[in-house]
């Protein structure tokens, strides 16, 4: 992996073709077969990449940006989930996260709007910017333009707010300021890189914290 991320940053020249980037954003990696997953976010895609390879390979979009299911829009944070063989994307400009199988040539919507449109209700993101998913097939998503963060039950399209307060920034505990990424640890507590805060925030497994049944 390491050969890889050395190739890439000595081209320095950002560009469109299978062995260029432009404005790459976040990585997954395969521990089995030693994939790189990178989304390449101002070329609408995300790419692969093998061990000391040269070039790489359209896994998800690569299509232009917009809102058809075989297209991406600007991706920014991607989750590598190996039960279901499928990257999770946080499709920044489309506000929404999508599910895309790989070897599929389309997405199916796990949270937001199809169409793109943005909002502050529970079924509604704004310009999400990272995802993870837990090992019960749930969904958390920064939703940044809102300062939150979403839960949303496997297959469910109707999300809760576990941390922030919708539409609401601020500084103290219960507030977050555009929040950049998520994580989560093998308790399930939640960890949040609150971005405008210069902060990164702890929160407890939500099934103790909020006594949120799942």
């Amino acid at each position: 992996m390491r050969c890889v991320v050395f190739i890439f940053l000595l081209t320095g020249v950002n560009g469109s073709s299978n062995n260029q980037l432009n404005f790459p954003f976040d990585v997954a990696r395969d521990p089995n077969s030693g994939a790189l997953y990178i989304s390449d976010s101002w070329n609408h895609r995300i790419m692969s990449y093998f061990v000391n390879a040269s070039s790489g390979t359209v896994v998800a979009g690569g299509s232009g940006p917009g809102t058809n299911n075989s297209q991406l829009n600007y991706p920014i944070g991607i989750y590598l989930d190996l039960p279901s063989n499928s990257l999770f994307i946080a499709n920044y400009n489309s506000n929404n996260v999508v599910r895309w199988v790989l070897g599929a040539s389309s997405w199916t919507l796990i949270a937001g709007s199809s169409s793109g449109a943005n909002g502050t209700s529970s079924t509604l993101l704004y310009r999400p910017l990272d995802v993870t998913v837990d090992f019960m097939g749930n969904v958390y998503v920064a939703d940044a333009f809102n300062h939150r963060i979403q839960f949303f039950l496997a297959g469910s399209l109707n999300g809760t707010t576990i941390t922030g307060v919708s539409v609401t920034f601020g500084s103290d505990s219960f507030h977050l300021y555009y929040p950049y990424a998520v994580a989560l640890d093998s308790q399930l507590n939640l960890y949040v890189s609150d971005c405008l805060n210069h902060r990164i925030q702890n929160f407890y497994s939500i099934e103790k914290h909020n006594n949120f049944i799942i």
